[in-house]
């Protein structure tokens, strides 16, 4: 799967609105191969709608510009299977307009920190931006940018009228979705950025229990109830009805009876309840890539998962990590 992120062009971003008040602000993204998606998609999509919003309300704000960059540009692959196109570092090496600088994180940041053309980009590009925020494994590259020492060193006179002060590092503990929201915040308002914040943040919670329709009996044998925890400890392992069925000392016809009558669904069913709320479990409370969840809750590929997420809950593992992201970040 590839996914193309093109920020409109500039003159579109700017139609309709007066020369006077155009304030475009340049957003990079430093991307590898390995880079987390979802991360990088929730800060497209801010700016992206903040665009959006100013553009219909014509106001006198600042828009943004995002560009997704690589070290060699062209086709980049996320952790998570999906490609992205980028431009070459190469091709922004005699710009200084730099704004916001976004450090991609994943596990590709173990090889990409050894790139020396990324590197050396980064080190001048963080010279020249106003805010810098490396993601996660992304601090690999900041670190190996060596910027803080950099920043300190001696600039010509232009660097030094330029820039006279360092560049704003969000923590390691700010997510990159709070982060972009607070640039929004500081340029387009509270308003604003709360009125995005609102129309990313999921409508309806999936929680544990609401994939499928459960009518248990009042009361649930200990039988019945053991195997129902085994097959929940059990998740990450293939599982046949026949072992679930040992557990509970039942032939495997009498368990498939007795478990729908009273849990309310079959053994099957519920052990797929369990691997999608695992799954969700994961996907917010970790930054693992989503093969690798799907791997761990027995799923078998971030494919699968995805198709189980849009049958059962209307929507994919990325945008589901992106809205409680969202939801956690105006919380």
């Amino acid at each position: 799967m590839e996914f193309v992120c093109t920020t409109p062009p500039l003159n579109a971003l700017q139609s309709g609105i007066s020369p006077q008040i155009r304030n475009i602000k340049r957003i990079d993204i430093a991307l590898f191969n390995g880079f987390a998606l979802p991360d990088t998609a929730a800060i497209i999509e801010i700016f992206q709608r903040a665009n959006a919003l100013v553009q219909r309300r014509r106001a006198a704000h600042a828009h943004y510009e995002v560009s997704l960059l690589s070290a060699s540009g062209g086709r980049i692959a996320s952790s998570s299977s999906v490609f992205v196109w980028t431009e070459s570092v190469e091709s922004h090496r005699h710009t200084n307009d730099f704004h916001t600088l976004f450090i991609a994180g994943g596990v590709g940041a173990q090889h990409a920190f050894r790139d020396e053309r990324l590197i050396i980009w980064l080190r001048r590009a963080y010279l020249h931006s106003d805010t810098v925020h490396a993601i996660a494994e992304g601090r690999l590259l900041f670190d190996a940018a060596g910027v803080e020492e950099s920043h300190g060193a001696q600039r010509d006179d232009t660097d030094a009228d330029r820039r006279t002060h360092a560049a704003r590092l969000f923590g390691e503990g700010v997510s990159p979705v709070r982060a972009a929201l607070h640039i929004v915040e500081e340029d387009l308002g509270t308003e604003l950025a709360q009125q995005i914040a609102r129309s990313m943040a999921p409508q309806e919670d999936a929680s544990s229990g609401t994939f499928f329709k459960v009518n248990p009996v009042s009361q649930v044998s200990d039988k019945i109830m053991a195997s129902a925890r085994w097959l929940e400890a059990n998740v990450d392992r293939p599982i046949s009805i026949d072992h679930a069925a040992q557990v509970a000392a039942m032939s495997e016809r009498n368990f498939l009876r007795r478990f729908k009558n009273e849990m309310g669904m079959t053994p099957s069913d519920y052990l797929l309840q369990a691997r999608l709320d695992m799954s969700c479990r994961m996907l917010v409370e970790t930054r693992l890539p989503i093969d690798k969840i799907a791997r761990r809750c027995g799923i078998g590929s971030g494919g699968h998962l995805a198709k189980l997420f849009r049958k059962h809950l209307s929507t994919t593992p990325t945008e589901y990590r992106m809205r409680n992201e969202v939801q956690r970040a105006v919380a």
